[in-house]
């Protein structure tokens, strides 16, 4: 049974949208039938495809409480999300989502809610499924990194998990404002991954880091070979860029080896056809993540050339940490 102190909350959803009015309509029609009450907020990037009208709609049906535009120039990871935060200021937590997720069942918010019961806990990471569409190796992605048991995190579980134990992701994730505010908030110099940062931070100032495997919703991706190369590119920027967190957490360790195995036995014998692509796939991260470790050395113009979040490198943090 969920605490009556969560029940009291005050609580927030806000999804950041660009071109993508299919999936947020997903989204927002499964955010119409859950079990527990919320404000939900909309930061549209000036979106051309329609998906700012759709926002406007529901805005005006009284779904969507307050939609907020901005020019897509000003898109930041960390900053657009903080920008909220501080706009809206009156609300006990923070769900963010992104728009090509939706939520799988009608208690997913409250799910997510509950660990909050505990005063210590700063922040809930969701559970994602694949999408219905999704790919063998995206399926297994989802399967390797959000299990279906949950788990509550703290500065003790570093020396064990490492890295993994700031694993978060803002495709569903909650945040206690008060929390948020004592580390900082979202930080608006990081190329991406700014859910990781804050969860870093939040477990070094003594606040646990929860994952609720009930709190589940359907996210994945498909990406191309050329896609995760990007990605892990940027990844390896954001860890050149914040070496405070490797010197704190550790690397991943024996990660990605054990990745790699689970990768291979989730594919099985019957699909080891498909074990070459895997295989090529995992060497490739890790060269784009070496690479990007060592960004400093690129021109800016190649690095918008190789990352995915090609935008980030006319910003004004392109040339500092």
């Amino acid at each position: 049974m969920i605490n009556e102190n969560v029940t009291k909350l005050r609580v927030a959803c806000i999804v950041p949208t660009f071109n993508g009015r299919h999936d947020l309509e997903r989204l927002l029609d499964s955010m119409q039938c859950q079990t527990t009450q919320f404000d939900l907020f909309i930061v549209d990037s000036s979106s051309s495809d329609g998906t700012g009208d759709l926002a406007k709609r529901r805005h005006l049906s009284g779904e969507v409480k307050q939609l907020v535009v901005i020019p897509g120039s000003e898109f930041n990871h960390g900053g657009t999300r903080q920008k909220m935060v501080n706009d809206f200021p009156d609300y006990d937590v923070y769900v963010f989502l992104t728009q090509d997720a939706y939520l799988e069942d009608r208690d997913a918010i409250r799910n997510i809610l509950t660990p909050f019961s505990d005063s210590s806990v700063g922040a809930v990471c969701g559970r994602q499924l694949p999408h219905y569409d999704a790919n063998p190796l995206a399926k297994h992605a989802r399967f390797f990194n959000y299990p279906p048991v949950p788990r509550v995190k703290s500065k003790d579980d570093i020396p064990a998990l490492g890295i993994k134990a700031a694993f978060i992701s803002n495709s569903f994730a909650a945040y206690r404002r008060e929390a948020l505010q004592e580390v900082g908030g979202f930080p608006d110099h990081v190329i991406f991954a700014e859910d990781m940062y804050v969860a870093a931070k939040m477990l070094l100032a003594g606040f646990k880091v929860a994952y609720a495997g009930d709190a589940c919703c359907r996210h994945s991706h498909n990406y191309s070979i050329s896609e995760e190369f990007r990605r892990y590119f940027d990844m390896g920027v954001f860890h050149a860029r914040e070496p405070w967190i490797r010197q704190e957490f550790g690397g991943a360790g024996g990660e990605g080896l054990k990745y790699v195995k689970s990768e291979l036995g989730f594919l099985g014998i019957r699909r080891i056809y498909l074990w070459p692509g895997a295989l090529l796939r995992n060497a490739l991260k890790l060269i784009a993540y070496k690479l990007g470790q060592r960004e400093r050395k690129l021109s800016v113009r190649l690095k918008r050339k190789i990352g995915m979040y090609r935008g980030y490198w006319l910003g004004p943090f392109a040339g500092t940490k």
